[in-house]
């Protein structure tokens, strides 16, 4: 009987069940210099905020299209009214980068340079297992033609020449040309789809995932010592969003922490 052919994993899966192995592992080549992303669901795939939220409420595929370019443009007719320095007109990524800091749906993934960063949105608010997806950006630049660099979204024209129909399967990797304050806070970066309708994972399934994408699964065991260690990094909700919504929303994690004892044992801390 032949030996049944053993099925290849498209990208590599590592499960981590202590803090000190995620340290250990992206402080350290390959991944010291990749791009990272948390999210509290392990099960959940790479798209965008625009196309869960096109593909959840059932727009048409063949309306996606003009629906994006719709929200853009009345994003950029009706926004100046609380900005006291808009975008130019004709910067479409520095339109979207702005729409995603203010939570409207864009193509726009959120990435950071920081391990510890994408930890913290792994693991403040989940109660299950997190992920942090590892993205090695010199690699996600080098796919097939028309090159990504010919598609740079800080080009004039280039948002509605490559990304707003929908028809180049690539991603392009980077950062507007002016940050706004929670990129900076954040150390972020965009992963920035040619397509909507499947993930990043599965975009890049024609090439070797093993090193340009890597899944760190962080079992919820890791949460309490990790959550603790990134509050004394002074990683938090106040600190990555640098305004009063960021430090309402880190007096969750206040709860859950003292200085002077453990507040899910009431323990006093050893000095």
């Amino acid at each position: 009987m032949a030996a049944r052919k053993q099925q290849r994993r498209p990208y590599r899966v590592l499960r981590l069940k202590s803090w000190e192995a995620f340290l250990g592992l992206v402080t350290r080549p390959p991944y010291s210099n990749w791009a990272f992303r948390g999210e509290r669901d392990e099960r959940a795939p790479l798209y965008t905020s625009l196309a869960r939220y096109l593909r959840n409420f059932g727009v048409a595929r063949a309306a996606w299209p003009d629906q994006e370019a719709r929200i853009l443009r009345i994003f950029k007719r009706k926004a100046h009214q609380f900005l006291q320095e808009p975008p130019e007109l004709d910067d479409e990524f520095q339109w979207m980068a702005l729409m995603q800091h203010h939570g409207a749906p864009t193509r726009l993934l959120d990435f950071t340079w920081s391990p510890y960063v994408a930890a913290f949105f792994a693991l403040e608010r989940t109660l299950r297992d997190g992920v942090v997806w590892a993205l090695n950006p010199a690699r996600v630049d080098s796919s097939r033609n028309p090159r990504p660099a010919r598609m740079d979204p800080r080009v004039k024209g280039n948002i509605q020449r490559y990304y707003l129909k929908g028809t180049h399967r690539f991603i392009w990797m980077g950062e507007p040309l002016t940050m706004n304050r929670r990129l900076i806070a954040q150390s972020g970066t965009f992963a920035v789809p040619g397509v909507l309708d499947v993930p990043i994972e599965e975009m890049l399934s024609d090439r070797d995932q093993e090193n340009i994408l890597a899944k760190i699964v962080l079992a919820n065991e890791v949460r309490e010592h990790g959550m603790r260690e990134l509050y004394r990094m002074n990683i938090t909700y106040a600190t990555l969003f640098p305004d009063l919504d960021g430090l309402a929303k880190s007096m969750g994690y206040e709860l859950e922490f003292h200085w002077g004892f453990n507040p899910r044992t009431m323990e006093k801390y050893k000095t």
